[in-house]
């Protein structure tokens, strides 16, 4: 029987659409797992109508690989997330050092906001900082600084910058859990 809309958890009766737009502050994370472990119709127009189950069967997936996708995902819904701060991960700090080195831009902040694009209303926007404006708050994680607008934080305030390198979909990956709503393919969100 499908989840009612006030559920807390992924099911294998929920589509793809529903996961994203039940869970938009995870919705980045949420994809790139799917995409990771082999589904590639994230953000397809049968994700509005097929179930995670049905969809991943008629993809050859087993009905093991489908609990087990499911487990995953809610694990992911489980993850702590700090609500005082901008964080990046290990990895995306990692990752943005060694491409600051490539670029001849060591030392310089990353900065952080996001514009009105997409078909949910804001896309993320990453890019290099040489250091923060007047009307910057400064957060500091893991080595960077990420220089965010003032009157950005209230719809950033709690995100995570992950970076994942994959066949199917290398870059940062940001989750946010400011994000009412989300795409079906997880790249733009509303507030």
């Amino acid at each position: 029987m499908p989840q009612t809309s006030t559920a807390k958890k992924v099911s294998k009766e929920m589509t793809i659409e529903e996961i994203f737009a039940r869970f938009p502050h995870k919705s980045q994370k949420l994809a790139q797992e799917m995409t990771n472990r082999g589904l590639h119709c994230v953000g397809c127009g049968a994700a509005v109508w097929e179930t995670l189950e049905a969809g991943m069967l008629s993809h050859g997936f087993s009905p093991e690989d489908v609990e087990e996708m499911v487990l995953r995902l809610n694990e992911i819904l489980e993850e702590k997330t700090d609500l005082s701060t901008i964080t990046l991960t290990k990895r995306a700090a990692e990752k943005y050092r060694q491409i600051l080195k490539e670029e001849g831009k060591e030392g310089w902040g990353l900065r952080f906001g996001n514009k009105a694009a997409g078909c949910s209303g804001f896309e993320y926007v990453l890019d290099y900082s040489r250091k923060p404006n007047d009307d910057d708050e400064v957060f500091l994680s893991n080595g960077i600084e990420v220089h965010v607008k003032k009157a950005d934080v209230s719809r950033l305030i709690g995100s995570e910058i992950d970076f994942v390198d994959g066949l199917n979909g290398s870059g940062f990956k940001i989750s946010n859990p400011n994000a009412k709503g989300s795409c079906g393919c997880g790249k733009s969100q509303s507030y």
